[in-house]
């Protein structure tokens, strides 16, 4: 099951909205199968796998990290595959909350004569198919803060000018995680400020880029913007206010940038309906890589799942931007579980999640 755990995550970031599912077909003690959901979310993970049992299958034991589906959507249902190929034992990390499957999948199995085992690994696959869980049950993305702070809390030099406060190691995990993200949110103070690419700049992962989000309520992000002058090799989407200009729509569309519209308040733009509009367009797993106010942002309202912290040794001193505005930097895992941590060259990463 760990191998199958493994095996999925290779589709984080590349199957959405379906989710990323690891698959082991084990006979006689040898493996003889493997697989795992291709890039668009098909051919679905227990497919691939059995396709490369192939007559192996027959009398063997299935493992999988999600239940196999059982409705028929734009492929046949993974229950079905599996019965043909005469699988005897599935053992299946978790149910599917997904009220097309919950259970049907399991059960359509047991009444085939297979023998069905449910939640080995179970927490680890819940971790792994957040995104999904959080698709199905919340209807939003999962949402990932990642904040780079130096060793005194501060995000950056006084007067908002940047600085880099991580190493080069960091930087690099930084472009793996953006690979296993759907898409990655920043609002215009940090694309005018910084001009990022916000793009996976490992060797030959670039195509692992996810989808780009600025969150502009009054679509003043310049055209020169990185995000906008390569929106033809990486896709961009911009949220604005209902009020925003219609011309300035039609410049950035004509462009080739998808430009959505949400109620705002105050001049800031409703992050409640922003998630449910990316959930309505296939992203399960969202990175929130926006400066102090974004990130104090959704804090505030109370949608943050899961938190990357990259600790710096170097310090900015009391003039520098606090990490997150107008909040202690305490604020961002209060509540949460702390995961883990990890050594990035000189500087720290820490993962904290919410259950």
């Amino acid at each position: 099951m760990r191998l199958a755990l493994g095996l999925g995550r290779r589709g984080l970031g590349r199957t959405a909205p379906n989710p990323a599912v690891g698959a082991v077909i084990v006979k006689d003690g040898v493996i003889v199968g493997r697989g795992w959901t291709q890039a668009g979310g098909r051919p679905h993970a227990e497919v691939e796998a059995l396709g490369r049992a192939r007559r192996a299958a027959r009398g063997a034991t299935l493992y999988v990290t999600l239940e196999p589906c059982s409705h028929q959507g734009q492929t046949p249902p993974c229950a079905d595959a599996v019965i043909k190929a005469g699988i005897a034992r599935v053992v299946s990390a978790m149910e599917d909350p997904n009220p097309e499957v919950a259970g049907q999948g399991h059960a359509r199995l047991r009444e085939a004569k297979i023998a069905v085992d449910v939640g080995l690994l179970g927490d680890d696959a819940r971790r792994a198919h957040a995104g999904h869980i959080a698709r199905v049950t919340q209807h939003r993305p999962r949402v990932l803060v990642k904040l780079a702070v130096s060793a005194d809390g501060k995000a950056g030099l006084a007067g908002r000018k940047t600085v880099q406060v991580t190493g080069e190691e960091a930087r690099e995990r930084v472009f793996m995680m953006r690979a296993q993200n759907d898409a990655i949110l920043v609002g215009i103070g940090t694309v005018l400020a910084d001009n990022p690419q916000l793009t996976c700049r490992l060797p030959g992962m670039l195509e692992r880029s996810p989808v780009r989000v600025v969150l502009d309520a009054q679509l003043r992000t310049p055209l020169s913007m990185s995000v906008l002058s390569t929106v033809r090799d990486t896709p961009t989407w911009v949220f604005c206010s209902d009020k925003a200009s219609e011309v300035a729509q039609d410049i950035l569309e004509q462009k080739g940038v998808r430009v959505f519209r949400v109620a705002e308040t105050d001049g800031r733009l409703d992050l409640a309906a922003v998630l449910t509009t990316l959930n309505g367009e296939g992203i399960t797993r969202l990175m929130v890589e926006g400066g102090p106010t974004v990130a104090a942002s959704f804090v505030s309202a109370g949608l943050v799942d899961e938190v990357a912290l990259l600790r710096g040794r170097t310090e900015i001193g009391a003039n520098g931007i606090d990490a997150l505005e107008g909040l202690p930097l305490g604020a961002l895992t209060d509540g949460m579980t702390a995961l883990g941590s990890e050594k990035l060259g000189v500087d720290v990463l820490e993962y904290y999640g919410r259950a």
